[in-house]
């Protein structure tokens, strides 16, 4: 009878963190049907998840808020190079049109872009995937994770 309340803790703490891969997934068919929204979906599950055990269980407090400050994190970093990347394309067509660039160097310019966003996008869907599962298993064990270049906003 004791080891089914320590057996629920740990799933609900496993999902914690793998619901936030799947805000990714809706985030990305979402886009692939073409409704280009950004919205942080990956946020939107854990922090359910977490608001309704973490009174129950410290564990999944504890996990919960360490998955909620990662996936902040990843939202801020993916707000920051989408920021950047619009700095970087306002200011290429400003070149190009003081210039009188043609519309092949516009068109090389956006394609430069768009193959630096999609690799950057993967990369971070790749890191992503790879670090929550690190993070569920550890959670899984009962071990104490802590997610590399993580914001701790919720402390």
């Amino acid at each position: 009878m004791r080891q089914k309340p320590k057996q629920q803790m740990r799933i609900w703490a496993v999902l914690c963190h793998f619901s936030a891969l799947l805000g990714w997934i809706l985030l990305f068919f979402l886009v692939f049907i073409g409704i280009p929204l950004y919205l942080p979906l990956n946020l939107l599950a854990p922090l359910i998840i977490w608001h309704f055990k973490k009174s129950q269980y410290p564990w999944i407090d504890f996990q919960g808020k360490e998955s909620l400050n990662f996936q902040f994190s990843l939202t801020l970093y993916t707000l920051i190079v989408i920021a950047i990347s619009l700095l970087f394309l306002l200011t290429s067509f400003g070149l190009v049109m003081i210039n009188n660039g043609s519309s092949n160097e516009i068109k090389n310019i956006l394609d430069g872009l768009l193959i630096v966003l999609m690799s950057l996008i993967l990369f971070k869907l790749i890191l992503q995937s790879f670090v929550v599962t690190f993070a569920s298993v550890k959670a899984y064990k009962g071990e104490y994770y802590r997610y590399p270049f993580t914001i701790r906003v919720l402390r």
